[in-house]
């Protein structure tokens, strides 16, 4: 018991700020205003793809690394770059590709082909992605969100190079989806094993990768199936646009993130196939969220179902998602308040971004919670939150016109 005793609090203090001095510095400095914004918004956007590129690097295998833990982590034991997470390398594909042709640079083409390629080698017998970092686990689990965020990077690798292998990964996948699929629309199986597997409002955005493969391939399976977990996830939102059911841990108080997880596979669903109604009610969602933005431009990281803010920090994930849903919803709908929102949500995560550092896994990285010290990815800078920022960037400054994940395949 002494034992257990003393290593839980070793391992707390080895986590703290206290024991070391970037993360110190770094708490401090969100505790006081955060950083610098600059007068471009391409400087922000450009140290953020230059993190990616090291998150990618640090891995040596073509994953991108999950994420850097600026003090000692708990869970990984580390101190420094974490192992590649099949998960959320796939959705940063699109992110890669959009950016090289902002930025014209072939290299991010070369990485995002890379990514595909790793991905393709992860990829489980059934066509899954698995939970998880790599070697996280003995015998890998099949998740089926992770296996949707992976179908829209493989189907964009597929549209911009047309090698057959990618198109063959992504059927597998939405295969695997489909079967996982009850009747009832929700996804019985392959549930995450480091989430609640009775909450998964939020999968919607896995149906919205399902939703982008059938239109691609014009198949209607896929988008049957798709649409059948929307109406799964609309039954579980309440009349003021908040969710039930919809959190990693805690569904009284879901984490923004997951609210707007559930929000963009709505709409996504609904831009595509043109459903007025997933439209309408991802906007509603969107407007209660709206009126919560404080004056500084950010949000709260969790909100209970009246909407009250049950957090003292922000979810920067969450943030950067409901930039990008902001400006889409703004700009269907004709609501210049929405865009208006998104803007002044990019300014105030430009805020957050520390490019100076010296460390090179925290400068221009965006950090799980604002300040650093928050509850969600405490004291890491992650690579989901640098590309939900990339994309909001590439999206709210659209000169050239840019896309996000999934509405590119869905154009073309």
């Amino acid at each position: 018991m002494l034992r257990r005793a003393y290593h839980a609090v070793h391992d707390r203090l080895q986590a703290s700020s206290v024991m070391n001095l970037t993360a110190h510095r770094e708490r401090r400095s969100d505790r006081t205003g955060g950083h610098p914004v600059a007068a471009n918004a391409e400087d922000h956007l450009v140290a953020a793809i230059e993190w990616l590129v090291r998150a990618q690097d640090a891995t040596l295998d073509g994953g991108v690394s999950r994420g850097y833990s600026v003090a000692w982590h708990p869970y990984f034991r580390i101190r420094g770059w974490q192992p590649a997470y099949p998960e959320t390398t796939g959705y940063l594909i699109p992110t890669m590709y959009d950016a090289a042709c902002r930025l014209d640079r072939p290299d991010l083409r070369e990485r995002a082909v890379r990514m595909a390629d790793w991905e393709l080698q992860v990829q489980l017998p059934s066509g899954a992605v698995q939970s998880g970092v790599i070697g996280e686990q003995l015998v890998p689990a099949p998740a089926v969100f992770n296996t949707g965020q992976v179908l829209f990077g493989l189907v964009r690798a597929h549209m911009e190079t047309g090698r057959d292998e990618y198109l063959s990964g992504a059927r597998r996948a939405a295969d695997y989806m489909v079967r996982a699929q009850g009747a009832d629309g929700n996804f019985e199986h392959g549930r995450s094993a480091v989430a609640r597997d009775d909450c998964t409002t939020y999968y919607t955005r896995a149906a919205w990768a399902l939703c982008v493969f059938g239109t691609y391939v014009q198949e209607r399976r896929y988008t049957d199936a798709a649409e059948r977990n929307v109406r799964f996830g609309l039954a579980q939102q309440l009349d003021n646009g908040w969710f039930r059911a919809n959190c990693l841990s805690d569904p009284d108080r879901p984490l923004l993130h997951t609210i707007a997880y559930a929000v963009e596979g709505i709409l996504g669903c609904g831009l595509l196939l043109r459903r007025e109604e997933y439209v309408a009610a991802a906007r509603k969602t969107a407007v209660a969220l709206a009126r919560q933005q404080r004056p500084d431009g950010g949000l709260s990281g969790r909100f209970a179902r009246d909407w009250s803010a049950q957090a003292s920090w922000d979810c920067l994930t969450g943030d950067a998602q409901m930039a990008a849903v902001w400006w889409h919803i703004g700009g269907t709908t004709g609501d210049a308040d929405l865009q208006a929102r998104a803007h002044r949500m990019c300014r105030f995560l430009m805020r957050t971004q520390n490019r100076a550092a010296p460390d090179p896994g925290l400068a221009g990285g965006i950090k799980g919670s604002f300040p650093i010290d928050g509850d969600y990815g405490r004291y890491e800078v992650l690579n989901w939150p640098t590309k939900f920022f990339v994309d909001a960037l590439l999206l709210t400054n659209p000169t050239p016109p840019a896309s996000v994940p999934g509405h590119a395949a869905a154009v073309q």
